[in-house]
């Protein structure tokens, strides 16, 4: 009887112990995965994405950078259809500027676009995309499979649905823009 409480008594430790170790692995992919997130400072308060360094890793990478940077600290956001998303990353604000890294190529996935989806923005080149980013205001279907999704806003959509809209016979282009105060990663 002895011996079949120590078996039991030793396989629920070794239980107890491998739930803790799978936990502690669980507490630091968590960990890991906040520090995947990019905040940017609006006059309306922050907006914190979550950078998808499984789908879209480079494009991930570039973000992170450019904000370590300080690249997008004061870049407006040159380009915000209502109902569609807000255009931002181009230090000339004119929608034709970027930094001066290599264009990056298409990460392409099955990541829908979707309200508060984040997507690299890109010439007519697939290849193309370099610092501008937008951000979904509602679905768009039709970008899917299109467009590197890099992330996904996790906080401040609020913030997102308050940046100023442009003019839709102007493709959005807007006069006065808001801007990003600061930017940086968590």
């Amino acid at each position: 009887m002895r011996s079949f409480l120590s078996r039991s008594r030793t396989m629920l430790i070794g239980k107890a112990v491998a739930a803790f170790v799978l936990g502690a692995g669980a507490l630091a992919a968590q960990a890991a995965s906040a520090a995947d997130v990019l905040v940017l400072q609006l006059k309306g308060g922050d907006v914190k994405i979550q950078l998808d360094k499984k789908d879209a890793p480079k494009a991930a990478e570039r973000l992170e950078t450019l904000a370590s940077q300080g690249f997008y600290n004061g870049v407006v956001f040159h380009r915000v259809i209502d109902g569609f998303m807000a255009q931002t990353g181009d230090p000339t604000g004119t929608g034709m500027g970027g930094s001066n890294l290599p264009d990056l190529p298409a990460e392409f996935s099955k990541v829908p676009f979707k309200r508060g989806t984040v997507g690299m923005a890109r010439a007519q080149d697939p290849n193309s995309a370099n610092s501008q980013f937008f951000i979904m205001f509602a679905p768009g279907d039709f970008l899917n499979g299109q467009y590197t999704v890099v992330g996904q806003v996790i906080s401040g959509m609020d913030v997102v649905d308050a940046i100023k809209k442009g003019n839709a016979n102007d493709n959005g282009m807007v006069t006065n823009p808001d801007k990003i105060i600061k930017a940086w990663v968590e």
